[in-house]
């Protein structure tokens, strides 16, 4: 598995380490390259939004060129695994017009939804096809507002959700990076394997 973490802006290792894990756990050897230049992404399997500041990645990957080839990857059936800031890049509605959307995920998002730095949050949460309830960390976390016909809705929080799958995609406001739990990866990456605890 050739995997890549957009590694623009924000902190990816753990990302990478996750993702390590998830393949290790399925016997599949993995390739993680950081991408911060175009060229990288066609060679991928699969991909990895993570969180950060999404003003910033917006502006990145489209100065760099990343951007159409997030969206030929997706066109491509190609998994991603958006987070939090990811989330919000990939919506088709950012609701910020200093966010350059990619539209891959057909979701309207409300930015810090959940409250600033200081009103972050753990919560234990149940997810559409995991067993038992996923510890997930809220930093600065986004929510959906409104999800597309063709999405679907994995996990809410006060009924709002939090993690959804449109396509290849999958996409959460919370950080399942930040956790030893790989269970969140497998979904996005082994769609039709046993999820392995």
């Amino acid at each position: 598995m050739h995997a890549g973490v957009i590694a623009v802006q924000g902190d990816v290792a753990e990302h990478a380490a996750a993702v390590e894990r998830a393949a290790a756990a399925h016997d599949e050897p993995a390739e993680v390259v950081r991408v911060r230049d175009s060229g990288i992404v066609p060679d991928c399997d699969v991909l990895l939004m993570p969180g950060g500041e999404s003003t910033t990645i917006s502006r990145l990957i489209h100065q760099e060129g990343i951007a159409a080839e997030i969206r030929e990857h997706v066109a491509a059936g190609k998994p991603v695994l958006a987070t939090c800031a990811g989330l919000i890049v990939c919506s088709r509605d950012a609701k910020d017009d200093r966010v350059d959307p990619l539209g891959v995920v057909d979701v309207t998002v409300d930015r810090n939804a959940f409250g600033r730095q200081k009103d972050s949050f753990e919560a234990d949460v149940p997810i559409a096809g995991l067993d038992e309830p996923f510890h997930a960390v809220f930093i600065r976390a986004p929510a959906i507002d409104a999800v597309g016909d063709g999405v679907e809705t994995l996990a809410t929080v006060d009924g709002r959700p939090v993690a959804v799958r449109d396509g290849p995609v999958v996409a959460t406001a919370f950080h399942p990076e930040l956790t030893h739990d790989s269970r969140i990866h497998d979904l996005a990456f082994f769609p039709d394997r046993e999820v392995v605890a």
